[in-house]
């Protein structure tokens, strides 16, 4: 295959979907590649899902003006991509008086970035927002702006309502090489080459690696890894905000966080590691989240755990801050670098800047006055009604069949998911888009009816369905036919 196009996008995590979309409102022929089976496998699938109020990134920093702007815009976001966003508040806790002085630090400088609404409470006031807080809190820092989202969901709705307004995303198509031509430069992928105008490197812990292929080696990225512990929903401890500890030079903490989903999340910790691919958990690290975490509340432990996972952040240690900019160095070539926290709050803002970026580089865009900035979800049988339920499965018998009964997730769901644009091609793209497999069995029960599902619907046989990537696939032969060959062979 060789392809041309005005823009290419390298990486589909939240940010290279969320450019997508915003240069969708345009006239521009835009494709967007993605290196695995899905998009949103990489850091926008393993982080803490915090829309940051924006009091911590420093107001010089480009994370801490955008940050704000970020926030801002998804209070419309969540309306025109079906994306539930739960503004929850967060609150940063004292327990010595030392800390006061931070928090007023924190207050001030959010204060500089826009943020509106910050106070600190008295230890009266925190307890009344959180009664399970340890004793030894004595004031926090609250605000009310902050908010939680699904990162799955918002980045795979940026994708689908991309590619509804004309964008094409190729997926398993890593960029091999990158040659500069006379006027464009020539993408070689996994998927064949592609001719491109202008690229935008969004590509994550591997934004260094595409810049080094057309020369550009002023940053270097550092992996930071980060491990979490998930709690059932069942979990009899109440947390109703996003709660952290007092910030240090180089993390904000051990965070204690309800989901969009209400479970219970903690973490992460932080640890440089060498490896981009390094997503093991230590013993070490999840002690280190526990001590963390019991910290600010001590009746937290191992009970009702039902998931520990790892994931990298994209950081470059030079500066600590995002890097997003044309390259001075190669014409047409803009760089979305460093995203680490808080890139999923920051992500609409990044897609603004990066608009402004390309228009610089082409001049005013046109337009598009067909776009559409609505995208329709996939309904989510667990949350309506059964009156509502009744009324979805008389049109759609699917969604009348539970496949994981831990999420109330329908076979209904899992096809639409597999249907639709950017549809789900792997087990782990399934779960992210509805959730079968994320409840307290963790796929133990539904896994197997989700392989028949995806076999069926995209003409394969189960051997053939993977969990995520490349070489992952489940199973290795039918059982049945295995054995009927032994007797067979045996006689």
């Amino acid at each position: 295959m060789k392809k041309e196009t005005e823009v290419l996008i390298i990486g589909g995590g939240v940010v290279g979907t969320a450019i997508a979309r915003e240069l969708a409102k345009y006239k521009l022929d835009i494709t967007l590649v993605e290196k695995e089976a899905d998009v949103c496998t990489g850091t926008s699938k393993a982080n803490t899902a915090l829309l940051h109020a924006g009091f911590n990134a420093d107001f010089n920093t480009l994370k801490g003006k955008l940050n704000v702007r970020g926030n801002e815009l998804y209070h419309q976001l969540e309306k025109e991509l079906d994306v539930p966003i739960e503004w929850i508040g967060a609150l940063v806790v004292a327990k010595k008086k030392s800390e006061i002085a931070k928090l007023e630090e924190l207050l001030e400088n959010g204060q500089q970035n826009g943020v509106p609404d910050l106070e600190i409470l008295k230890r009266e006031e925190l307890f009344e927002l959180e009664p399970n807080l340890n004793s030894d809190a004595i004031a926090a820092l609250y605000a009310p702006t902050a908010g939680i989202v699904n990162p799955f969901e918002l980045t795979v709705a940026f994708a689908k309502n991309a590619v509804e307004n004309g964008v094409e995303i190729l997926l398993e198509a890593e960029v091999l090489d990158i040659e500069e031509q006379n006027d464009y430069k020539l993408v070689r992928t996994a998927q064949g080459d592609i001719e491109a105008e202008l690229v935008i490197n969004v590509a994550g812990l591997y934004s260094d690696k595409i810049a080094s292929m057309v020369g550009i080696d002023d940053f270097e990225i550092t992996p930071r890894k980060g491990e979490y512990y998930l709690y059932d929903k069942k979990l009899d401890i109440d947390v109703n905000h996003t709660i952290f500890p007092v910030p240090t030079e180089v993390s904000k903490g051990i965070v204690i966080t309800p989901t969009d989903e209400m479970n219970l999340l903690i973490g992460p910790n932080v640890e440089e590691v060498a490896d981009k691919s390094d997503l093991v958990n230590t013993r070490e690290g999840l002690d280190e989240l526990m001590k963390g975490a019991q910290r600010l509340i001590p009746e937290l432990g191992m009970k009702k755990v039902i998931k520990q996972f790892s994931g990298l952040r994209a950081a470059i240690k030079e500066t600590g801050d995002f890097l997003i900019e044309a390259s001075e160095k190669v014409k047409g070539f803009i760089n979305v670098a460093g995203i680490q926290s808080p890139g999923l709050a920051s992500a609409p803002a990044i897609a603004e800047m990066v608009v402004g970026i390309v228009k610089g580089e082409y001049g005013e865009l046109e337009l598009d006055t067909k776009f559409n900035s609505n995208y329709q979800g996939i309904p989510r049988f667990r949350h309506m009604s059964h009156q509502e339920r009744a009324k979805l499965i008389e049109k759609n018998k699917d969604y009348g069949e539970i496949i994981c009964r831990c999420e109330t997730v329908t076979k209904g769901e899992i096809i639409e998911a597999i249907r639709e644009p950017v549809g789900a091609r792997t087990v782990n793209a399934v779960k992210r888009r509805v959730r079968p497999g994320s409840g307290r069995c963790q796929g133990g029960f539904c896994e197997p009816k989700v392989v028949e599902i995806l076999a069926e619907e995209l003409g394969i046989e189960p051997t053939e369905v993977k969990l995520e990537g490349e070489d992952s696939q489940l199973l290795v032969e039918p059982v049945k036919e295995s054995l009927q060959k032994e007797v067979s062979d045996s006689e």
